[in-house]
């Protein structure tokens, strides 16, 4: 018997509950270990760099060396692979260009979902519209693409008349109220990687105005304003787990999709804001840790020391002329492998804290009349944010 969305639901918050001291924690904040658990704690110190790589990118490797340990976590159901509803056939080249392969392929996959509906589409948060205009071009759908960027609009607007698409751009700014003059009931309201607080207000925005049917990719969870995530569900309003923008930010961790170049970055990346780290806290005689903000990846292609001079603006602090950067780097290098570790551990709870989130989604949709349905859209090559959202306004009975 197929479990429902609310049995997932709860049976996801237990196991989140249950498990929350190994992965509701900051891993830079921490000197050591943070588990009073020492047959996992042994388990850990054994691997070495490439052990830990390969676990972190194989769910069959994470089972087999952790599955001791959280017996619970590892008998959770997980998502039902989107059989394909029908069969689309290859684009024209023109159609294709200008879009990088694996978007090419997410909407490829996403085409294959495509319910069979005469109701209009509007496409959230479009870019450029090569969701919209591939829709069009399929389904002889007309479509209206909402973005808030002018320029991506006039880019869109362009290539639907080179190519005479049924579409048509709304430049608007979803998060500044209400869009009453473009949703309406008879719709189909579709949106892939919609980030954060993006994805959310189409969800409230689809519900407020009725609309038919709602297809939603969901991204980057953390992109919200408030510092905490406000459930939409009343299943997960009732349930004990506040989470911060660090535990939302766990979900998109360890990306599948970035390249060698990118994990190099990545790695970069944390190496310096750990070595950096080290040489505040000896600098400022404060042992705890102090986050940094967000930064662009191009500043991990320069060199250690020009990060460091920018790292030590945001803390209003001032270093001195001469300093032994590799010294810290050193230290940085131990750190990280804790790091590494204890994000080990962490990571095996990404994808059931991603789940919970969409599940809170889908049961709000449930709430307010739809009938809704959670899939796995495409393998995690793809893209690993691959949780499709597929909901039908249910018809009033008379």
């Amino acid at each position: 018997m197929p479990v429902s969305l609310q049995q997932q639901f709860q049976q996801l918050s237990t196991v989140l509950q249950q498990y929350r001291q190994y992965w509701q924690l900051l891993p830079f904040s921490c000197p050591q270990l943070p588990w009073q658990n020492a047959p996992l704690q042994r388990c850990l110190l054994a691997l070495d760099e490439t052990q830990i790589r390969l676990i972190d990118q194989s769910s069959r490797l994470q089972q087999q060396y952790f599955a001791e340990f959280f017996p619970v976590l590892f008998s959770l159901p997980g998502l039902t692979a989107a059989a394909a509803q029908r069969t689309t056939a290859a684009l024209p080249f023109w159609l294709e260009n200008g879009i990088a392969g694996r978007k090419l392929q997410q909407i490829d996959a996403l085409c294959q979902q495509w319910p069979d509906s005469a109701a209009p589409v509007v496409e959230w948060c479009a870019g450029k519209g090569h969701l919209g205009r591939i829709l069009s071009h399929r389904f002889k759908q007309a479509v209206t693409s909402v973005e808030w960027q002018p320029d991506l609009c006039r880019q869109g607007t362009a290539l639907a008349e080179k190519y005479q698409i049924k579409q048509q751009f709304v430049c608007a700014d979803v998060l500044a109220g209400p869009l009453s003059t473009v949703l309406q009931p008879q719709q189909h309201i579709v949106a892939l990687h919609a980030c954060g607080q993006l994805h959310i207000t189409l969800l409230q925005q689809a519900v407020q105005a009725g609309c038919q049917q709602l297809q939603l990719v969901p991204c980057c969870y953390h992109l919200i304003p408030q510092t905490q995530y406000q459930p939409l569900s009343a299943q997960a309003k009732a349930v004990d787990l506040q989470l911060n923008k660090d535990d939302l930010k766990l979900v998109v961790q360890g990306q599948v999709t970035g390249g060698e170049r990118i994990e190099k970055l990545r790695s970069t990346e944390v190496l310096w804001r750990l070595a950096y780290d080290e040489l505040r806290a000896e600098l400022s005689g404060q042992p705890h840790y102090r986050p940094l903000a967000s930064v662009s990846k191009h500043w991990f292609s320069g060199d250690f020391a020009a990060f460091a001079q920018w790292a030590a603006q945001q803390h209003q602090l001032s270093l001195p002329a001469a300093l032994d950067w590799q010294a810290y780097l050193q230290r940085a290098s131990k750190r990280m492998a804790l790091v590494q570790r204890i994000e080990l551990v962490r990571h095996l709870f990404r994808r059931p804290l991603e789940l919970w989130l969409a599940l809170d989604k889908a049961l709000y949709l449930q709430q307010h009349g739809y009938q809704v349905q959670l899939t796995e859209l495409c393998p995690a090559e793809v893209t690993p944010r691959n949780v499709l959202l597929s909901a039908t306004k249910r018809q009033a009975a008379f």
